[in-house]
């Protein structure tokens, strides 16, 4: 009881539902009693006709009355039977219940209506001064009247019992339509990506639910300004500090093609590595960034296959220092729709990072498959691999998985993630070796394939 309180008090649509139902409950009662009565006394009321239109057809046709002696007529109702008898025939009457006729009615009973108890049977009772003067009273059992009432009572009732339920079920699909559109308002929102941020249609919302729409375009309007001046802010930061390191960068190959002590040489090389770092870093931002623009960019038709040759000559140098086999395992070529520097920046970034995680001597292939409306790109190395706790974390800026020695500065899955998003391009990260648990096996579906000429 107390989970449902808490629904109710949570759900709007659950309150309005409530409340209609029991508006609709409140009504219908109302009205059932209002019909009962009402159908009640005019069944009474017909009744009353009937003796009097009785009464007015024994004068009309000026009959006689004997009463009967013998055996019951078939299909005679006692209980609802009509009976006719001269008013003064009462004072002859012979019989203590209401079985033989006449009755005994009081023969002081003034012409009109009236409701008397005879033999403990109570009677409806009209009594009517003929053309002739004389005084017939026309009567009928009281609980058959009754009964017959009740019954054309309850039979009013049945459009009220069929129609409550209807009404109800109408009433809660009813509800559920109405709130309809916000949830698929919710669903809409809730499937977007973190970088969608364009504001959300209102033409087809009913006007209530407008108001808080427009209040969240404008939230995500200044969500995506304060993104985008971010965005600025980190590549202007990037741009800003690109000449100096490149400067430093160059005077440090200088100083090392230099003479010097040893001690000295000590003290320059990790000088030399920390300023290599800084300088990728920098180039990541400014990557990462270009790869978090919402702008346009032109998109032309690209092979896959030339696309890895492009990457693997300028990588092949830092494979071949780890003496790492790299090349492309997949003889057919596939072709896709895609902005050049996108992509190429995608693959180089993901070939990097298998060079730089995959030990000394080990293996690293690159393939394309083209499947049913997507292009299958697949790097799969021999490293450690990336564990299934961390596999979602490891697409976070500078995250870098615990136990690793490589030096890095942890953005080029995050680069990856900001152009699948905004291309709607698909990874997914597993193992290239599930069994044992190793290596990294990074696929991206790509739609719109392009089959190779």
């Amino acid at each position: 009881m107390d989970g449902f309180k808490k629904r109710l008090n949570e759900s709007v649509q659950l309150r309005l539902s409530v409340t209609l139902s029991l508006a609709i409950l409140l009504v219908a009662l109302l009205a059932s009693v209002f019909a009962f009565v009402s159908a009640f006394e005019e069944a009474h009321e017909q009744q009353d006709d009937t003796l009097r239109q009785v009464a007015m057809l024994f004068d009309r046709q000026q009959m006689t009355l004997q009463y009967p002696q013998g055996p019951a007529i078939d299909g005679d109702d006692e209980e609802s039977r009509v009976i006719i008898q001269y008013l003064g025939d009462g004072q002859h009457a012979t019989g203590a219940t209401d079985e033989a006729l006449p009755l005994p009615f009081p023969t002081t009973l003034t012409d009109g209506l009236s409701t008397v108890e005879v033999a403990g049977e109570a009677f409806r009772v009209l009594v009517r001064s003929t053309a002739q003067g004389q005084r017939i009273a026309v009567a009928q059992e009281q609980d058959a009247r009754d009964k017959d009432a009740r019954e054309s009572a309850w039979r009013s009732l049945l459009p009220f019992l069929i129609l409550f339920p209807v009404l109800l079920l109408v009433v809660g699909d009813l509800v559920r339509k109405l709130f309809r559109p916000i949830g698929v308002l919710a669903a809409e929102i809730d499937q977007r990506a973190e970088q969608e941020l364009h504001p959300i249609q209102e033409q087809h919302l009913p006007t209530e639910v407008r108001p808080f729409v427009v209040a969240i375009n404008r939230l995500l309007a200044r969500v995506a300004q304060s993104m985008d001046s971010q965005r600025r802010f980190v590549a202007d930061a990037a741009h800003e500090l690109r000449s100096p390191m490149t400067a430093l960068s160059l005077q440090a190959e200088r100083l090392a093609a230099t003479e010097m002590l040893p001690a000295t040489r000590e003290r320059f090389d990790p000088l030399s590595r920390g300023i290599e770092r800084g300088r990728k870093l920098i180039d990541q931002l400014l990557s990462l960034a270009a790869a978090q623009s919402t702008s346009e960019r032109a998109q032309t038709r690209l092979s896959v296959h030339e696309l890895y040759r492009q990457v693997l000559e300028d990588l092949l140098p830092l494979a071949e220092r780890k003496q790492i086999d790299i090349g492309v395992d997949s003889p057919q070529d596939a072709h896709v729709v895609f902005n050049e520097l996108d992509l190429f920046t995608l693959v180089k970034n993901l070939v990097d990072n298998a060079i730089r995680y995959t030990p000394a001597g080990g293996r690293i292939d690159l393939s394309v498959q083209a499947t049913p409306g997507a292009v299958h790109l697949q790097i799969k190395d021999s490293g450690p691999g990336i564990a299934g706790e961390e596999q979602a974390r490891v697409f976070d800026p500078f995250y870098r998985s615990l136990g690793t020695d490589e030096a890095g500065s942890g953005l080029g899955l995050s680069i990856v993630k900001a152009i699948a998003e905004r291309t709607g391009a698909r990874v997914e990260l597993a193992f290239s070796d599930p069994a044992a648990q190793r290596g990294l096996c990074v696929s991206v579906w790509i739609p719109e394939v392009y089959p190779a000429p």
